[in-house]
């Protein structure tokens, strides 16, 4: 999670999701073609366009930055770092992250566009940039992204794989499950009650008997489940890591015997029925490139933490107002050196499965 702090890492950035909040948000507030230099380092500078290009593509769900001077501050280490470490990348780097990043731009575009004829353009346009001035960024990023991800060497991997394995023995998990949910709470109002314990327990014991008389497992849960994501397709979750589910939900998943029908149990969304069909750990090689970014993200946190410093980062923006600004306490999943899929932006249904 992404934390305004001293030390704060470079953010990742879901740029689908960030395009996809842009007309809940104000202007930047900033006029267009502010050639105030904000910032400086060893060889370059960062005028008060370049500031507000960058806030409004990678952060601008989190809110105005202009009552923030953290915030602000923690913009301009970032864009200063992706601009000193994309211009130590090679050529070769530079044009096949140009074209990555042209290429993630047009799958954006025409995922929008499916949605509302010239819907892509009008996010730009509620973000107060262009076409031009994304493709600039999201190269930028890319560009670093690429060029840091390519100094990780296999041991590096394999020492931050095993370790991870070491701490959680789970970490890497992955479960295909069935199963058949008794709800307390309504599945479309959260806020309304569907019935009561008693009344889920009778109901989730009788399922239990349906199943334990040789009942189709698929059939109860289209009739018996109350989980909106799962009911129609026999109740099925494939693949998935445990770890992204409802503690006691994750606790049958990773114990219970592979096949096996268990015990009716209780999880935050009420009684569940489930059959653990496969159980499996990932391999290195399964999660290799996304440890390999993950290191490449620690490696350039690094960079503004020990490096930046030492360029003589300065920063000479006026004065900020003193009333603070709610992205000074935002939190973010995302960071301008990642990227991905449009379809992330959808809004995914609420599942029991889920945290």
């Amino acid at each position: 999670m992404f934390r305004i702090r001293k030390n704060a890492r470079l953010p990742k950035a879901a740029l689908a999701v960030v395009l996809g909040a842009a007309l809940a948000v104000t202007g930047c507030g900033k006029k267009e073609g502010d050639k105030t230099v904000v910032a400086t380092y060893t060889g370059g500078e960062i005028t008060q366009t370049e500031l507000t290009q960058f806030h409004s593509i990678f952060f601008s769900q989190y809110g105005d930055m202009t009552g923030s001077p953290e915030m602000q501050e923690y913009l301009l280490k970032q864009l200063a770092t992706l601009k000193i470490m994309a211009g130590k990348a090679s050529d070769d780097t530079k044009k096949e992250a140009e074209k990555e990043a042209k290429d993630q731009i047009k799958q954006m575009e025409d995922y929008y566009n499916s949605q509302e004829k010239g819907a892509f353009n009008k996010q730009l346009d509620a973000l107060k940039v262009s076409k031009k001035d994304l493709e600039k960024y999201v190269t930028l990023s890319t560009t670093v992204l690429k060029d840091t991800s390519g100094k990780v060497t296999d041991d590096e991997i394999k020492a931050s794989y095993d370790a991870k394995l070491k701490e959680d023995p789970h970490v890497y998990d992955l479960a295909s499950v069935a199963h058949i949910l008794v709800s307390l709470k309504d599945p479309n109002d959260s806020t309304k009650d569907l019935r009561t314990k008693d009344e889920a327990l009778v109901r989730i014991n009788e399922v239990k008997a349906k199943l334990a008389s040789g009942g189709d497992f698929a059939a109860l849960a289209k009739e018996y489940s109350d989980d909106p994501g799962s009911k129609d397709n026999g109740g099925k979750y494939e693949n998935q890591n445990p770890a992204v589910w409802d503690p006691a939900f994750k606790e049958a998943a990773i114990t219970q015997p592979v096949g096996q029908i268990g015990q009716p149990f209780e999880s935050s969304f009420g009684y569940h029925i489930l059959r653990v069909d496969k159980r499996e750990v990932e391999s290195m090689d399964a999660v290799k490139e996304d440890l390999r970014t993950e290191i490449a993200d620690k490696m350039i946190g690094e960079f503004v933490d020990n490096e930046l410093p030492k360029l003589e980062f300065t920063i000479t923006l006026p004065a900020a107002s003193a009333e603070a600004s709610p992205a000074a306490s935002a939190d973010a999943s995302a960071s301008p050196a990642a990227s991905v899929s449009p379809a992330a932006s959808a809004a995914a249904s609420a599942s029991p499965a889920a945290k």
